[in-house]
């Protein structure tokens, strides 16, 4: 069993973050076109890892398939931070 007194590091690649950024930006837009609640959608498909919560209008489905889910967490969260807390 691992040390629980230690925090691990979690690191993304710093150069995922735009990619990741257009995808959450394209899927939003194309959920929104077809008349779904976005967060709702990506939510289902975050903590399902279902990809049909996401439509396949304008290629959303495929595109969010492209990036792993924490990733999508992990820009959620830094926008979040960003907008709600000073630096």
């Amino acid at each position: 069993m691992e040390n629980m007194n230690n925090t691990q590091y979690f690191k993304v690649p710093q150069d995922n973050n735009a990619m990741v950024k257009d995808t959450i930006d394209s899927v939003y837009l194309a959920l929104t076109e077809k008349g779904y609640n976005p967060v709702s959608q990506i939510v289902g498909y975050i903590m399902s890892g279902d990809p049909t919560y996401i439509t396949s209008h304008n290629g959303a489905r495929s595109q969010i398939m492209r990036v792993e889910r924490d990733e999508i967490i992990e820009e959620l969260l830094r926008d979040y931070i960003a907008n709600n807390f000073e630096q």
